[in-house]
């Protein structure tokens, strides 16, 4: 019995917002007062192309990062590609508490992503990424938190219900 899910960042609207940032700016450097002539791209090869076209491929490469998250009677255990090569494992012995909540990305952790929270709480961290507003908060005994956004909260949830009464798991609120 294990819950998996995989899930990446979707930010397809910086894909929008760097498209609007570099357009005018491309147009300005060859409009404005005749601007770059045809020549002088030539003689530069392919560095204007390059600089269009690497903001793109950096937003492509962050989009391709996946969370796994697993969670089963042994505890929970995620891998975050390309930043974790190995699964980090976690038992259920030594988490304190594990619980769906409610949180508030922008506020509690400046953005999405891989975030410690605001304000120097640097024992709290989480892997945000979407814009749902639940996820899986781990607590530890050491007084570490972590937090884990879901595409799938609602089978989570259930899964976690399940897992505590079948295995009397007492970490499971």
């Amino acid at each position: 019995m294990e819950f998996e899910e995989k899930h990446g960042l979707k930010i397809w609207w910086l894909y929008l917002i760097t498209a609007a940032t570099l357009l005018p700016t491309l147009l300005i450097l060859i409009y404005y007062k005749d601007g770059v002539a045809l020549q002088e791209f030539k003689k530069m090869y392919f560095a204007p192309l390059f600089a269009i076209l690497l903001p793109f491929l950096i937003i492509f490469l962050i989009q391709q990062n996946k969370l796994t998250l697993k969670i089963n009677a042994e505890g929970v255990s995620f891998r975050y590609f390309p930043f974790h090569f190995k699964p980090s494992h976690f038992r259920w012995m030594n988490i304190e508490k594990a619980y769906i909540r409610k949180y508030d990305a922008l506020a509690e952790y400046g953005g999405y992503g891989i975030k410690t929270r605001l304000w120097f709480k640097f024992k709290d961290k989480a892997y945000l990424l979407n814009d749902k507003n639940r996820g899986l908060q781990l607590e530890f005994k050491n007084g570490k938190k972590l937090l884990f956004s879901s595409n799938r909260i609602d089978e989570m949830e259930m899964f976690l219900i399940n897992l505590k009464t079948r295995y009397n798991i007492q970490a499971i609120r």
